[in-house]
């Protein structure tokens, strides 16, 4: 009966408490929870990424980012939060102005002078370099190669294994939107393979293997088409993919819990082993995610929740 009531939770924090405290401050319009939570944060890079992406999606519906730069000009904080802000708004313009459609450069323009503003506040921080990465997307034409390449530097100088930052050159060159299928898989095996073990680097692959997808669905126009997908998961490449993600990254780990910002990359992961029918996998990652979870990848391939309950179910019968 147990295995009956098992709903999966997908706290838009993933478990950060304090986001949580400080996003309910921005929805009140207080700036101080978001400064003290960033200030608390400290260099823990990570976290400190996690925290500014979850704050610019509750502060890009509200002024609370510019009240907090009126009140505190010289902020490094306030200005790294305004560059991930100003990304995220892009974003949500381009996705309603429908894909393939550009939007207005000088939008694009404003959230690039943002973030090149948070690099020089705060120099030692990948967080803005992630940003500029993400927000370069949105030119029709991408960005000059030497010109990503330099972004890229600056932020491979500051945190080399950021899982975000090379999450964004992966979406750069994935073909939905600057590059190639293969372009994107040469740069997720080769930052796999340079990474030490127990980084999460490896499931780069993973994520490499739902913008496959997703840019197959786009071309049938948002349906899985009836040929060409029968074995995108769980053929013998697919398979071995999945085995050296977790024998690199999860195995090599001197821990076993998942913070906040693990917690869509083992989500990725979770949900390649159940796709791929590697139930040895797929077991023990269901028992570490326990209840918390993220809608994607899981939403790209049906109901997140049906998925889940069923996987759960399949794999981890026997708990």
């Amino acid at each position: 009966m147990a295995r009956d009531r098992f709903v999966p939770d997908f706290d838009p924090d993933c478990g950060d408490r304090a986001l949580s405290s400080a996003r309910q401050d921005i929805v009140i319009g207080r700036w101080q929870g978001p400064r003290d939570l960033l200030r608390a944060t400290g260099r823990d890079w990570p976290a400190r990424g996690h925290r500014v992406r979850a704050l610019a999606r509750a502060c890009a519906g509200s002024s609370t980012v510019e009240t907090w730069l009126a009140a505190e000009p010289h902020s490094a904080d306030a200005l790294v939060l305004r560059a991930a802000t100003e990304t995220t708004r892009a974003f949500h313009l381009a996705i309603a102005a429908g894909r393939g459609v550009p939007i207005g450069p000088h939008r694009v323009d404003a959230a690039v002078l943002a973030c090149l503003a948070a690099t020089e506040a705060c120099p030692d921080d990948p967080t803005p370099w992630t940003s500029l990465i993400s927000v370069a997307r949105l030119y029709p034409s991408g960005v000059r190669r030497r010109e990503l390449a330099r972004w890229w530097d600056e932020l491979y100088r500051r945190d080399p294994h950021s899982m975000e930052g090379h999450l964004q050159v992966l979406h750069y060159y994935s073909a939905r939107w600057h590059g190639t299928h293969g372009l994107m898989y040469d740069f997720a095996r080769d930052a796999a393979g340079a990474a030490p073990a127990g980084c999460a680097l490896p499931v780069l692959v993973q994520y490499a293997r739902v913008e496959e997808y997703r840019h197959a669905l786009d071309t049938a126009g948002g349906s899985p088409p009836s040929t060409g997908l029968g074995r995108h998961w769980n053929h013998d490449g697919a398979i071995g993919d999945v085995r050296r993600t977790w024998e690199r990254w999860i195995m090599g780990r001197a821990r076993s819990e998942v913070t906040p910002g693990e917690l869509r990359d083992v989500n990725y992961l979770a949900h390649a082993a159940c796709l791929a029918g590697e139930g040895e996998v797929a077991a023990p990652l269901l028992r570490m995610l326990g209840r918390r979870a993220t809608r994607t990848p899981w939403s790209y391939t049906g109901d997140p929740v049906q998925q889940l309950v069923r996987r759960r179910t399949q794999w981890t019968r026997h708990d």
